[in-house]
């Protein structure tokens, strides 16, 4: 059975083991994710710590898909803070475990960040990700509108530059 829920920040800590195995799963696969390889879990603790931390002060929404029990994947909005963007968000690191890919985990846990988002205001989401990479391809099946790319932007986990995608999509 899977389960997609938006997470406070108390289950957000409480989920830190499973999110820390996914995002090094995730790293250690090549997805460029602002880390490099070798990626352990206990290297993501601090960052999903700062990621609780980020839900308590409603700064960002963090859902995740439970499979049989177990966090197996992730998303998260920023929420822009600026005066003059109340309306939009940042979507970031949509992760999926390899052992969990196939069951759609992906598009249901877009569909519930983007409705979590829009409850909260926003009408305006935008991303970016890593040029030529398996979820650049991803997005517009979900009705994202791709921009353009900037070259060179960051790096595969592995090393060597890659160039990252933008994307947007108006939610409400």
């Amino acid at each position: 059975m899977t389960t997609i829920r938006i997470l406070t920040a108390d289950q957000a800590r409480d989920a830190i083991p499973d999110l820390s195995e996914t995002l090094s799963d995730c790293v250690n696969g090549g997805a460029s994710l602002g880390f490099m390889q070798p990626y352990g879990p206990a290297d993501a603790v601090s960052y999903w710590q700062e990621i609780a931390d980020s839900v308590q002060a409603g700064s960002i929404i963090l859902a995740v898909a439970e499979h049989e029990g177990k966090v197996v994947g992730t998303v998260q909005v920023g929420l822009a803070s600026k005066p003059n963007q109340p309306h939009r968000g940042d979507l970031m690191k949509l992760l999926v475990h390899r052992s969990a890919r196939g069951l759609g985990l992906s598009r249901k846990l877009m569909e519930a960040v983007e409705a979590e988002a829009a409850r909260r205001g926003r009408t305006l989401l935008v991303l970016d990700t890593a040029t030529g990479s398996e979820a650049e391809s991803i997005y517009p099946r979900f009705g994202w509108q791709r921009v353009g790319v900037i070259p060179d932007y960051a790096m595969w986990p592995q090393g060597g530059f890659c160039g990252t995608t933008l994307f947007y999509k108006r939610i409400a």
